[in-house]
C-alpha cells in the first residue's frame, strides 16, 4: 500500500514541476561540434540581468528539493504502518494480560471466600464431635437396668418375642441360636468377679479415648489432671475433679470442680496455691494428697487437700530430675507418681540405672520408699508409664495416632515382657497418663484435651519371663 502512494505522489511532483517549467523556463538541447549532446535552458524574464549563466542548477536543486520531500514522506509512510502493526498485537496483548489478571484476581477472592467458609464448617463439626463425646460418656455413666428379671425368664412363653415372625413360624435355626446365646457362660460376658469385681489382674484391652475438657489458653497445652479413688474428707468426694496445667516457670495453682460437669463447663469450685511449685505432669491425687515433684528438685511433697498444707516431704535417693531422665516428649517428667489398688508409686530413673525405669513403692503418710525394683525398659524410649495392680506399664509413643501399650512389669514376680495393646492419641500430643483404680480409667492430657479412656483387666499371665 505504501508504494502505491510513494508512486502516486512522485507523478504529482513531476507533473506539477513539468508545469512549472512550461511557464518559465525552456529546455533546448544541441549537439556540439564533437557529438556531445549539449542542454540549455532559456529563462523568460522581463529584465536580462535574471539570465544567469548556471542555467540547469536552479532546476537541478528544485528536483533534489522534491525527491528529499517525497523520500521524508515515504518513510513516514512506512514507519507509520510498521508502527501501527507493531502497536496493535502489544496493545491487544497488553488487554489480554490486564483480563487475566482481573480473572485471576476474581477466582483468588472466590477461593478464600471458600477457604472462610470451609473453616466454618470444620469449627462446626468439631464443635458437635465433642458435644457428642461428651454426651457419649455421659451415657455410658449411666446404669442400664434389665427388662427381665432373670436368665430364666427368656424361656418363658410370657416373654417370647411374639413380633418376631421367625419365631412364631417355628424356625428351628432360630430357636438353636437363641438357646446357644442363653448358654452362652457368663465369664465370656463379665470380666472376672462379675460386674462388681474388684480384684487385680493385667490389663487386656483400652477403649476409646472420650473427650472431657478442651484447655482455653496456651498453658493448658499440656498438664495433669485426675480424680481422688479414695477421698478422706468433705467437702472432696470421688466425683471431684483435679487439674494443674503445667506451662510455666512457676506453676503452684491447683483446681477443684465439683464434678465432671463443672469441670467440662470450666467452673472451678476452689483454686489452692501450693507452698511450692509443680514440676512437670507426674502429679497424682491419692487419699486426700496431692503428691507432687517440687520444681528442679528430687524433693517429692505430700500436700494435704483438706488443711491446705504440706504435711510431708522426700528427698526421693538418687533419682534423676529436671530433664535428666524424662520420658521421650521432654517436659522435665523425670519422676511420675501415680497411684493404684496396691498404694503409691514413683516411676523415675537413676544415674546407676544408667536411664532404665526405677520403681519405688512409697508410704502415703510419709513418703517413705518401702521398696524399688529396676527395669529393663529405658525410661527415654517411652512416652508415658502407669501402675496397674502393681504392674508397670508403658505406652510406645505420644505422637502416633494409633500406637500401643508395650511393656508391662510385674512387681510381685519382678519379671517383663513385651506387649502390645491398641493405644489412641487422638490428638498427637500426650504428655500425661494415669490410672484410676476406682473408676478403671485412665486419666491423659492430649495437646489441650483432658480425657479418659475405659481398661479392661483380665487373669494375671503366668507367661512372664
Amino acid at each position: 500500500m505504501w508504494l502505491r502512494v510513494s508512486m502516486l505522489c512522485l507523478s504529482c511532483l513531476v507533473l506539477t514541476g513539468e508545469s512549472q517549467d512550461q511557464d518559465r523556463a525552456l529546455l533546448h538541447h544541441t549537439k556540439d561540434r564533437d557529438g556531445r549532446c549539449q542542454y540549455t535552458f532559456t529563462v523568460a524574464s522581463p529584465d536580462a540581468s535574471g539570465c544567469q549563466d548556471r542555467s540547469g542548477e536552479l532546476e537541478v536543486k528544485g528536483v533534489l528539493s522534491r525527491l528529499t520531500l517525497l523520500e521524508a514522506l515515504v518513510s513516514r509512510l512506512v514507519g507509520g504502518e510498521e508502527g501501527a502493526t507493531a502497536a496493535g498485537p502489544e496493545a491487544k496483548g497488553g488487554e489480554g494480560l490486564q483480563g487475566a489478571y482481573s480473572r485471576v484476581m476474581r477466582e483468588r477472592n472466590q477461593l478464600q471466600q471458600d477457604k472462610e467458609r470451609l473453616n466454618k464448617q470444620v469449627r462446626e463439626l468439631q464443635r458437635r464431635v465433642d458435644k457428642l463425646s461428651l454426651e457419649a460418656e455421659t451415657l455410658r455413666q449411666t446404669p442400664c437396668y434389665k427388662t427381665h428379671t432373670s436368665a430364666g425368664a427368656l424361656h418363658e412363653n410370657s416373654q417370647r418375642p411374639a413380633s418376631d415372625p421367625a419365631y412364631e413360624l417355628g424356625n428351628t435355626s432360630y430357636q438353636e441360636m437363641k438357646a446357644e446365646v442363653t448358654e452362652v457362660p457368663a465369664s465370656y460376658l463379665i470380666p472376672e468377679g462379675g460386674r462388681n469385681f474388684t480384684g487385680c489382674g493385667e490389663v487386656v484391652s483400652v477403649g476409646e479415648p472420650v473427650l472431657h475438657r478442651r484447655a482455653d489458653s496456651i498453658t493448658g497445652k499440656y498438664g495433669v489432671w485426675m480424680q481422688d479413688p479414695e477421698p478422706q474428707a468433705a467437702p472432696y468426694t470421688k466425683k471431684t475433679v483435679w487439674r494443674i496445667d503445667t506451662v510455666g516457670k512457676d506453676v503452684r495453682q491447683l483446681f477443684a470442680y465439683e464434678d465432671m460437669e463443672q469441670f467440662s463447663r470450666g467452673f472451678p469450685m476452689k483454686v489452692l496455691v501450693l507452698p511450692e511449685p509443680v514440676e512437670s505432669t507426674g502429679a497424682t491425687v491419692y487419699r486426700g494428697s496431692l503428691y507432687y515433684q517440687r520444681q528442679r528438685s528430687r524433693t517429692l511433697i505430700r500436700y494435704d487437700l483438706a488443711s491446705e498444707s504440706s504435711v510431708a516431704r522426700l528427698e526421693l535417693p538418687h533419682a534423676s530430675f529436671h530433664g535428666q531422665h524424662p520420658y521421650s516428649w521432654g517436659g522435665y517428667t523425670d519422676i511420675d507418681l501415680a497411684g493404684d489398688e496396691q498404694g503409691l508409686w514413683a516411676i523415675y530413673s537413676t544415674g546407676k540405672a544408667k536411664g532404665a525405669i526405677v520403681i519405688s513403692k512409697l508410704d502415703p503418710e510419709n513418703l517413705r520408699v518401702m521398696k524399688t525394683w529396676e527395669t529393663n525398659m529405658r525410661k527415654n524410649t517411652v512416652a508415658n508409664a502407669f501402675m496397674v495392680c502393681g504392674h508397670l506399664y508403658t505406652v510406645s509413643s505420644y505422637t502416633a495416632p494409633n500406637t500401643t501399650i508395650n511393656y508391662v512389669f510385674d512387681t510381685a514376680t519382678g519379671t517383663s515382657r513385651a506387649i502390645a495393646i491398641p493405644f489412641k492419641n487422638k490428638y498427637r500430643y500426650n504428655s500425661m497418663v494415669d490410672y484410676n483404680p476406682a473408676q478403671r480409667k485412665l486419666h491423659a492430657w492430649d495437646n489441650f484435651h483432658m480425657i479418659t479412656y475405659d481398661v479392661r483387666l483380665g487373669r494375671v499371665s503366668t507367661g512372664s519371663s
